[in-house]
């Protein structure tokens, strides 16, 4: 066990206590440290009153938006009925609306974002402060401006008041319902209205297979052939346990795994178990061990003496980089490439979430998982939503409670609501290792008491990011072409940490950039990357379907389904999908 983990070993009367008072703290504060919060505050309040340079700054803009506003205003033509011609100061999607430049409503909208600006360069560039407290800082202004944006009140919303007037408030009546309906779902624990209509095993998760392995943590799935012969070297799929497996395989029109299968491949998934309180106390190691390499095992046994394609996908994907990494140093030669989808490897800039990540939030967390034996789906969402608050709270709010209106379930969303949870122990190693230490690109993130280098890794690699990952920004995602002399081909895919992986050849919206960098090449910048990536419209699923063939034998004779060893079960989905 190394310092950084979930104590094994039971706590003193004192570390005890505390351990309770600060999950019982942080029952109280929806999982987010106080204590960290008042820090930020404190460095940026104090460094800001000793800044007077910024205070002048601060003043002087604050001077020249009122003169902006009042241009604007004095300006502007005020009969309701006539939407103002004049060039508006600052421009946002969230009042992309004719309706918002007639008066009184555009006087609102422009106050509000030109407030935001300004709170954004007084939370910014303060001399002396600590960029992660100036994040958070910034963070908590943007969230608690929001609360007071015109355009989630009722009566400075003008699409809100025009859709009253039409309908007679018949929409304040359906938002009605419909806030009663979710807060019913919520006190009960149940998804999302219209998720009882997806369900894996009956229209999600319906490509053929059976499981072929079934241990305390994973069932692993073995697809049936829809090819009349098969590439050689099967695929096996790392998707990540902060979310259940089938992602990657939704409708058959978007599954990823049914377009493997139908190209030709032999495709392995795991499917992880949805750990409880019984199961706090698995870490890391047994993700791996009890996971990745147990699955691969058992394929070395039913597809004997060939190499396997390796595809990790989030978490998944930086378990899969530690499992190569470990190989690469063991002389393991079992892999023939790794594909890391939406994968970060290096988390000194882990993006958005990072607000959330330093050791007084890792530690109310640890705290409270001691308590409960794992994090639970709620306390992530929650993190996600305020990460993108218009998207996934305000406008939602919004759009449910004051237009009366619900999106229709699909099977994304319905996935999405059916959430999962991650071990006390195991989330405890995730955030201290790679987030808050940031081992595994140092060179110290230990496997069977040995560190592994990421240098080691000579395997071609075909990496995908996603444009608007707030996830695994795409940035920290390239961070691979310096950690890695391997051939590594690159893809920036449009779309997000989801929808960008999920991306169906049929999809009209999606395009992406692609180039490889030979093995030992030159280190080129993200930047510079983007600027000389051809773009190509349409998905990446075909061109990695390409790359993955071309590292691939001959087609030949179907392999049987299970072997004496690891004999055929039940059919897929299996079982631990669907645990709640």
């Amino acid at each position: 066990m190394t310092d950084n983990a979930v104590p094994r070993v039971p706590l003193s009367s004192t570390a005890a206590l505390d351990q309770q008072f600060h999950a019982a703290l942080a029952k109280m504060t929806s999982s987010l440290s106080i204590a960290s919060a008042t820090l930020a505050g404190l460095d940026w309040g104090i460094h800001l009153a000793v800044s007077p340079g910024k205070r002048i700054e601060l003043a002087m803009l604050a001077l020249r938006q009122s003169a902006q506003l009042l241009r604007f205003v004095t300006h502007s033509d005020a009969a309701p009925q006539n939407p103002s011609e004049q060039t508006m100061p600052v421009h946002d999607r969230r009042f992309a609306d004719p309706s918002w430049q007639q008066w009184p409503f555009n006087f609102l909208h422009q106050a509000f974002l030109l407030n935001e600006q300004w709170w954004a360069q007084a939370t910014s560039d303060v001399w002396g402060v600590e960029p992660h407290h100036a994040d958070v800082v910034g963070f908590a202004a943007r969230q608690w401006l929001d609360i007071f944006s015109p355009g989630n009140q009722f009566a400075t919303n003008p699409e809100v008041l025009t859709r009253t007037l039409a309908e007679q408030g018949a929409n304040l009546w359906r938002g009605a319902s419909n806030r009663i309906d979710n807060g019913a779902r919520q006190l009960r624990g149940a998804p999302a209205a219209g998720s009882e209509n997806y369900a894996p095993g009956r229209n999600l998760a319906v490509t053929p297979g059976k499981v072929v392995l079934k241990n305390q943590l994973i069932e692993l799935l073995q697809y049936t052939p829809s090819t009349a012969k098969v590439h050689p070297e099967p695929i096996l799929i790392v998707p990540a346990w902060i979310m259940k497996y089938y992602i990657l395989d939704l409708s058959q029109h978007n599954s990823l795994i049914k377009y493997l299968v139908d190209q030709g491949h032999t495709v392995f998934c795991i499917s992880w178990k949805n750990p409880g309180p019984s199961e706090h106390d698995l870490g890391m190691d047994d993700y791996l061990n009890t996971g990745f390499f147990a699955a691969l095992a058992a394929i070395n046994d039913i597809v004997p003496q060939t190499h396997v394609h390796a595809v990790g996908y989030c978490l998944g994907g930086t378990l899969l980089a530690i499992a190569a990494a470990a190989m690469a140093r063991d002389g393991d030669m079992r892999l023939a490439s790794l594909s890391l989808l939406a994968a970060q490897t290096d988390f000194a800039e882990p993006g958005e979430l990072g607000l959330f990540i330093d050791e007084s939030q890792v530690s109310l967390l640890e705290a409270q998982m001691q308590q409960a034996g794992s994090l639970s789906a709620g306390q992530m969402a929650g993190a996600f939503q305020m990460l993108r608050s218009y998207d996934l709270l305000w406008s939602q709010l919004v759009k449910q409670y004051l237009m009366g209106e619900r999106d229709q379930m699909s099977d994304l969303m319905a996935w999405n609501a059916d959430a999962t949870r991650l071990p006390a122990r195991m989330h405890s190693e995730y955030l201290r290792r790679l987030f808050l230490h940031d081992d595994l690109s140092q060179g110290r993130y230990p496997v069977d008491g040995r560190p592994v280098a990421l240098t080691d890794i000579v395997l071609p690699l075909f990496m995908v990011g996603t444009a608007t990952d707030h996830v695994a920004p795409w940035r920290s995602v390239y961070k691979m072409h310096y950690l890695s002399p391997a051939e590594i081909t690159f893809v920036l895919t449009s779309g997000g940490h989801n929808a960008g992986i999920v991306s169906a050849p049929d999809n009209p919206r999606r395009h992406y950039q692609s180039m490889t960098r030979e093995a030992g090449g030159a280190y080129v910048s993200p930047q510079a990357w983007c600027e000389a990536a051809p773009m190509t419209e349409g998905s990446w699923w075909p061109a990695w379907q390409v790359w993955l063939a071309a590292r691939s034998g001959p087609l030949q004779a179907l392999p049987e389904q299970g072997s004496a060893r690891y004999p055929a079960m039940v059919d897929a989905p299996g079982v631990y999908v669907l645990e709640k």
